[in-house]
């Protein structure tokens, strides 16, 4: 295998495959919440310190080490800092496979490097821990933004201002703009996530093709006509501000996603005493969760005064209508605003007390308000409130009547359209 050699000169060669790993600014899947940069990192063995990039160079050329995969390892400063204990407690050729270069050379001329990867067992749990450990402190990130009420920033292609939680800026710019980002529960670190995408408007470049252009109106009008009013996926750069890329070691988004857990099945396999979990429905109004829609219907009634079964009654609701209006309740409570009276408060909370102190529940707005197509659509996915229901007739059958063509043979008897059908046979 070939490798570094010093020449007799005095210059480094670096011949492949032990090449320089790629720099961790735009990685296949995030490393860290934010890119490690140019933070001075301390060698495995002296007391040099350096930048990624150069740190991985001086360990090639000094100490003849490799590290596999660095882009994976969740938190490299804790990894070198493991490490380098290590290599004081035992010698090196215990922890790492030795790869000897030149082997058919003269001896002179023959090298051993040393390659630190996950296929040693302790350094594949280190990963793993270091993984976990990145994924704790990224939910922990996400729950202090869900609670965060601090939270005030206008809206990027209007003048609307938000405060509280974030998901209403989210919602309004998928609703009103046609740019959505995703769900509010999939973002972390949404304030960085939000200057991103600010600091390429403001240098008029698309977000989607990322190309410039010479003015805002020329960029709001490309994006608006090319339907370019999302984000890149490709980029790698927004990896970092979604959960989904930190769940498995190594894996980003597409990959967790492209997978396909038929082939996990196995056709011998005994599914017999496998039971479904019930679906859960979750209340309108609150975090109350049930797994009977009959516990759930109640918990509505009694603890917010809503009753889903009278209205559908009183309003004669079809299925669509429903959906409809259970979704549209959804979104509406879930930004902080009265469904009923369309009034916006600073918080979740205050929106249920003025409801209850109102007697808000059971009003509802003009038909037109929410009978709307964009509310067809589950705000929550997976949401077993929208499995319960059914048409205000329930399970009565509906009788099929008979279509009556009596009108219809003497319409072709006579008028236009018995002079239709002559011609038509007449050029036949």
């Amino acid at each position: 295998m070939a490798a570094s050699n010093r020449s007799r000169d005095g210059r480094d060669s670096i011949l492949e495959p032990l090449c320089f790993p790629d720099p961790p600014s735009a990685p296949s899947a995030p490393s860290a919440p934010s890119p490690l940069g140019d933070a001075p990192l301390l060698c495995l063995f002296c007391s040099d310190s350096a930048p990624l990039d150069l740190l991985l160079k001086h360990l090639l050329l000094e100490h003849k080490l490799v590290i596999a995969d660095v882009k994976l390892v969740a938190d490299l400063p804790k990894y070198v800092s493991y490490w380098r204990r290590r290599f004081l407690e035992q010698p090196l050729t215990d922890f790492c496979s030795v790869i000897k270069t030149n082997s058919d050379g003269p001896l002179e001329k023959q090298e051993n490097y040393f390659l630190l990867c996950d296929v040693l067992p302790e350094d594949r749990i280190l990963r793993e821990k270091l993984q976990q450990k990145r994924l704790e402190e990224v939910l922990e990130q996400q729950q202090q933004e869900r609670d965060d009420g601090g939270f005030r920033r206008v809206c990027m292609f209007c003048s609307d201002e938000f405060t509280g939680n974030r998901s209403a800026l989210l919602n309004h710019m998928a609703r009103e703009h046609s740019f959505s980002i995703g769900l509010p529960d999939n973002i972390v670190f949404c304030d960085q996530f939000l200057d991103t995408l600010q600091g390429k408007l403001d240098s008029l470049q698309c977000l989607y093709c990322e190309k410039t252009f010479r003015d805002k109106t020329t960029l709001k009008d490309h994006m608006r006509k090319k339907a370019h009013r999302r984000i890149n996926a490709s980029n790698r750069l927004y990896d970092r501000f979604y959960v989904i890329n930190y769940l498995e070691l190594g894996k980003s988004w597409e990959e967790v996603q492209s997978e396909d857990d038929r082939e996990l099945l196995d056709e011998d396999d005994d599914w017999s005493d496998w039971r479904a979990h019930p679906v859960s429905a979750v209340c309108l109004f609150c975090d109350d969760q049930s797994e009977t829609m009959e516990q759930i219907y109640a918990h509505m009634k009694e603890a917010h005064g809503f009753d889903l079964h009278h209205l559908r009654t009183e309003l004669n609701l079809r299925f669509y209508q429903q959906v409809k209006l259970v979704n549209f309740i959804r979104r509406q409570i879930h930004q902080s605003r009265c469904y009923g009276c369309q009034q916006t408060f600073e918080s979740r909370d205050a929106v249920l007390r003025h409801i209850e102190v109102e007697g808000h529940a059971m009003k509802l707005p003009d038909a037109e308000t929410w009978n709307q197509p964009q509310y067809y659509f589950p705000t929550y996915e997976n949401d077993g409130l929208l499995c319960s229901l059914c048409d205000s007739d329930g399970d009565e059958d509906v009788p099929v009547i008979g279509e009556d063509d009596s009108e219809l043979r003497a319409l072709k008897q006579s008028g236009d359209l018995s002079q239709l059908l002559r011609s038509r046979g007449s050029c036949s």
